[in-house]
Parts: C-alpha cells; sequence; structure tokens
C-alpha cells in the first residue's frame, strides 16, 4: 500500500495534515488508493454501527479490486455511505473511468456506484492539500452553525467540488447545501443524500412524537 508522507519542514503542510487529521477524528475517512492511505473510522452517524462497519468493508474490498483492475494507474477516491458508493480521483483514461465503475459495482452489498472520476492527470500534493482543507472549513461551518448536526454528514472534497453524503430532511440537506456554498473555494457542491422524514429523525435521536394539538371536547 502506498502512503504520502509529508515533511515537517513546511510549516503550510504540516498545520494542513493537523486539520485533515482533526477532520477525520469527525468521520469515516474515504478509501484512497493510488498515493493515499486507505481506511477509516467508525463514528457517530444515523447508520447503524453495522452499517457503518458494512460501508468500510465495501471501501476496503473496492479499493483492493480497483488497484488489481487498475494496476496502480490514476487517483481513485471510494466512499461508501449505506452501501452507496461514490468514486472520485481521476484516471488516464475513459475505459479505466468505465471500469473502475464495473468493478465497485460487483463488490458484495454495493446498492450503487456515482462515478465522479476525472478523465485527466493526477491531482498534485497541493491541489490534494487544497481539498483538504475546504472538506475542514465544511465540517467547521456545519458546527458552527449550531442548526446543522454535523457529524450527519459525510464531506468529501475534490478538485474544488464538495460531495454530501447522509441520511438527512431535506431542510438539513438544504440548510448544509447553504453552507458549504459559502465555503471559500468551494466551486460546487453535488448531494447525494438520503432524504428522510421528521418522524424518522425523531425515531432515530429516541425523541418521542409531537403531542397531539387538537384541543380537548369540552364535557357535556
Amino acid at each position: 500500500m502506498n502512503t504520502l508522507s509529508f515533511r515537517p519542514i513546511r510549516p503550510l503542510l504540516a498545520a494542513l495534515s493537523v486539520l485533515t487529521l482533526a477532520g477525520a477524528l469527525q468521520g469515516c475517512a474515504p478509501a484512497v488508493i493510488g498515493g493515499a492511505v486507505v481506511g477509516g473510522l467508525v463514528y457517530s452517524d444515523r447508520r447503524t454501527s453495522g452499517a457503518q462497519l458494512e460501508d468500510e468493508g465495501i471501501e476496503l474490498r473496492g479499493a483492493a479490486r480497483v488497484r488489481e483492475a487498475l494496476g496502480g494507474r490514476g487517483h481513485i477516491n471510494i466512499t461508501s455511505y449505506n452501501r452507496q458508493v461514490l468514486v472520485t480521483g481521476e484516471v488516464p483514461t475513459q475505459n479505466d473511468k468505465i471500469t473502475v465503475e464495473q468493478v465497485l459495482s460487483r463488490v458484495e452489498n454495493v446498492r450503487g456506484v456515482i462515478n465522479e472520476l476525472g478523465v485527466m492527470d493526477n491531482t498534485t500534493l497541493a491541489q490534494r492539500s487544497a481539498d483538504a482543507l475546504i472538506t475542514t472549513k465544511v465540517k467547521a461551518a456545519f458546527v458552527d452553525a449550531k442548526d446543522v448536526q454535523a457529524n450527519a454528514f459525510k464531506v468529501v472534497t475534490e478538485r474544488g467540488t464538495v460531495y454530501l453524503l447522509g441520511r438527512v430532511t431535506r431542510a438539513e440537506a438544504e440548510r448544509a447545501t447553504e453552507l458549504a456554498r459559502t465555503v471559500q473555494d468551494v466551486k460546487r457542491v453535488v448531494r447525494s443524500l438520503e432524504i428522510i422524514s421528521d418522524q424518522e429523525l425523531r425515531q432515530l435521536q429516541g425523541q418521542p412524537a409531537p403531542a397531539s394539538t387538537v384541543s380537548p371536547r369540552p364535557a357535556s
């Protein structure tokens, strides 16, 4: 497994590494192949613990199979949320892009693949560091907003495009999109969200249903 090494002689890159680590502690890091670490952390979100572990297994199996199919070509990020797989990064040819999608669609338990690969040269370390910083800023914006549950969203950034994944209400989706668009250097926001009802959210949070607003009938 290839990994990127960061030299401590550059203060900016060191700072970015710390920010990236802080972001990783808030959510599962996507499986990355072609020059980055594969793996993630199970954390508290709106999936069950079993679903989180299954998603991480999909990422690991998918990364291994894509690496085998492409022989290390390209820079590919695989992020699974509730068995829906988002693949971002860069590959040399259109055939490679198609191959990656086909390989991932055959991974056990995958429901679907969202193929956002670019057919182009791999991004530079500086570009990937900038994307990591954008991800951290988006997560920070969610936390600062107070009216968005930050851990309900998984955030992935590729070449300035922010991808939002999660199980959220329509109001939460709109609010998070609005916040992400205001972050500096974000070019566009793409949503791959599972929309749930307010009732489903209350059930997930263990809250009782709201009391009836019907006034009691007066005694006769």
